[in-house]
C-alpha cells in the first residue's frame, strides 16, 4: 500500500494544475460557478487518466485492495484540503466548506466520490 500512498502525491499536482487552469482560463470565460463545475469535470477526467496509467504500471492485486486504495486517497485528500487549506493557506473554514454546497451548484464533492471509487472502477475496466 505504500506505493499507493506515494502515488497520491502526483494527484495533488494534478489538482493544483487543474485549479490554475480554472482560475486563469475558465473563470474569465464562464464565470466562477460554471468554471468550478467544469473544473470538477476536468479534475475527474484527469484523475481517471492518471489512475488508469498508474494501474498499468502498478496493478492492484485485488478488487478489495482497490477499495482500500480509494479510502486511503479519500482520507489523504480531505485531510490535505482542510489541514493545508486552513493552517497553511490560511483559508477560513467557511471558504473551505463552500465548495461542498450542492444546493448552490458546488459539485466538488463529486471529485471526492470519484477519488474513492475510481480505483475500483479502473481496476474492473482493466480486467
Amino acid at each position: 500500500m505504500w506505493t499507493y500512498v506515494l502515488a497520491w502525491f502526483p494527484m495533488v499536482l494534478i489538482a493544483i494544475a487543474n485549479g490554475l487552469f480554472r482560475e486563469k482560463v475558465l473563470a474569465d470565460r464562464f464565470g466562477e460557478l460554471l468554471a468550478h463545475q467544469l473544473s470538477t469535470a476536468t479534475m475527474m477526467l484527469l484523475l481517471g487518466g492518471y489512475i488508469w496509467a498508474l494501474f498499468r504500471i502498478w496493478p492492484p492485486t485485488s478488487a478489495d485492495q482497490t477499495l482500500w486504495i480509494g479510502l486511503l486517497w479519500l482520507v489523504l485528500t480531505i485531510a490535505f484540503e482542510f489541514l493545508f487549506g486552513h493552517y497553511v493557506a490560511g483559508h477560513p473554514w467557511e471558504k473551505l466548506l463552500h465548495d461542498y454546497n450542492i444546493l448552490q451548484g458546488r459539485v466538488w464533492v463529486f471529485v471526492l466520490v470519484w477519488i474513492a471509487v475510481a480505483p475500483y472502477a479502473v481496476y474492473q475496466l482493466q480486467k
